[in-house]
């Protein structure tokens, strides 16, 4: 967690109970997975202002604040694997996973490695081999493209990427199910979506998005702001509230489970 994040005093809302200000440790309460999973528990974690908008300026990153940032750093400690599609990993100029010692052992006393990978969902493998994902990284990352992709996005990036075919029955494109195959094949099942709007919308559609934890964020910026989810798939999906965090500056910290997920 960064100095200016660890300042960060956060309350709980809830009105059955006083309100509380939980240390990192009880933060990580607040975001643990469900224990003993034998497939993948997708959660996404996305941030909005408060009229919609996913991006402030063309990136989702100049929304947030220290509060945010401290979440972030939580929820991606506790995954197994971050998933991500290849215009994120492009406008927000991703790079690999950090881990400070404490949260490198506590990793490893759940089981976990080190250092949580970063898998790439991208149709045509057009990534560029000197981006932060590749340069910037302890573990190099899971390239997951298509069938009629995988053999030149091999070629280009096999020495900094682990390149996987995750088609369906569309040659042409990665299909999400078979994305999430692979992932429960290779024990990954503490899956952290951090977008885009595409990746979290094709989850939804499909039914595979057990939880969403949302950052809504003080903030108006009007103009043509994409949502958070994007594509033509429409669902209709109950959630129910885990629940609500807010901090000094204004920042609400909300997390939903799926009622069909829910035991």
């Amino acid at each position: 967690m960064s100095d200016d994040s660890a300042a960060v005093r956060f309350t709980v809302l809830d009105p059955s109970n006083s309100p509380e200000s939980p240390d990192e440790n009880r933060l990580a309460d607040f975001y643990a997975y469900p224990d003993d999973l034998r497939a993948c528990w997708v959660r996404g974690n996305m941030i909005a202002s408060v009229d919609g908008g996913a991006t402030d300026g063309g990136t989702s990153g100049s929304l947030g604040g220290p509060g945010d940032r401290a979440i972030f750093t939580q929820v991606r400690q506790l995954a197994d694997v971050i998933l991500v599609g290849a215009g994120t990993v492009r406008a927000e100029n991703y790079s690999g996973a950090q881990s400070r010692p404490a949260q490198r052992q506590a990793r490893r006393r759940r089981g976990q490695a080190e250092v949580p990978p970063v898998a790439v969902v991208t149709n045509r493998g057009t990534l560029d081999r000197d981006a932060k994902i590749f340069t910037s990284t302890e573990v190099p990352p899971l390239i997951l493209t298509s069938a009629n992709a995988v053999a030149d996005t091999g070629d280009r990036l096999g020495s900094v990427a682990e390149v996987i075919d995750a088609s369906g029955p569309n040659p042409d494109r990665v299909d999400t199910a078979a994305v999430l195959g692979i992932l429960a094949g290779r024990g990954l099942f503490r899956v952290l979506a951090e977008g885009g709007p595409q990746i979290l919308g094709t989850l939804m559609e499909h039914d595979l998005l057990d939880e969403l934890c949302l950052t809504i964020a003080p903030l108006l910026v009007g103009g043509a702001a994409p949502r958070i989810a994007g594509g033509p798939g429409q669902v209709h999906t109950p959630l129910r509230r885990s629940h609500l965090l807010a901090d000094d500056a204004g920042y609400l910290y909300a997390r939903y489970i799926r009622e069909a997920s829910l035991p």
